[in-house]
């Protein structure tokens, strides 16, 4: 199908529960996500690298005592906006409580956000959700390159509100450290 054919059926403004019925409609598991403003962003299904670089990550905090209930995978957080509220489904969260069966979580108990950036996808990943997780007021935002030491890059929001870098670090040495280091209390 054509992109001019998609975009005739496409609805002038897409809601979180247009998105969603986009998702379950997709049978090749693409992730659809919008920013605020609207953006509409469609990204492959995951590679097995990323896969396997999200499962280290949840095992690492969930062997260092993060509740298993307190970590997911893939979970579509909502991020407020002045016109309407965006959708993103992170690569991994950590929250201070267990959630309620939603599609889409409100940010209020979120305390990190962690994205693997995909290839082709590095603006995204490293500009646009940096500003959109500040705006939301999630307290940490980490970044793994798909670079061959798979840095990982450590933001800790400001008093000012936005996200300042605290570490930068190869995911095998952050993976020799304590969770407990870095994120606020789970």
């Amino acid at each position: 199908m054509s992109a001019e054919a998609v975009g005739r059926y496409m609805p002038a403004v897409i809601t979180l529960d247009d998105l969603a019925a986009m998702i379950s409609a997709d049978t090749h598991g693409r992730r659809y996500e919008t920013s605020p403003e609207g953006v509409l962003s469609v990204v492959p299904p995951p590679d097995s690298e990323r896969v396997v670089i999200a499962t280290r990550l949840m095992a690492w905090l969930i062997t260092a005592g993060v509740p298993v209930d307190q970590v997911m995978q893939v979970a579509g957080i909502r991020i407020p906006g002045p016109d309407g509220d965006g959708g993103r489904i992170p690569d991994l969260t950590v929250w201070s409580k267990p959630q309620e069966r939603a599609v889409w979580l409100g940010v209020t108990d979120l305390l990190l956000v962690v994205e693997i950036v995909s290839r082709g996808s590095e603006a995204i990943d490293q500009v646009t959700k940096v500003g959109e997780y500040a705006a939301a007021g999630i307290p940490q935002y980490w970044t793994v390159g798909r670079d061959p030491a798979l840095t990982v890059t450590l933001h800790r929001l400001s008093a000012d509100g936005a996200y300042e870098q605290t570490a930068q670090m190869p995911l095998g040495w952050l993976l020799q450290t304590s969770p407990g280091d870095h994120l606020p209390q789970y």
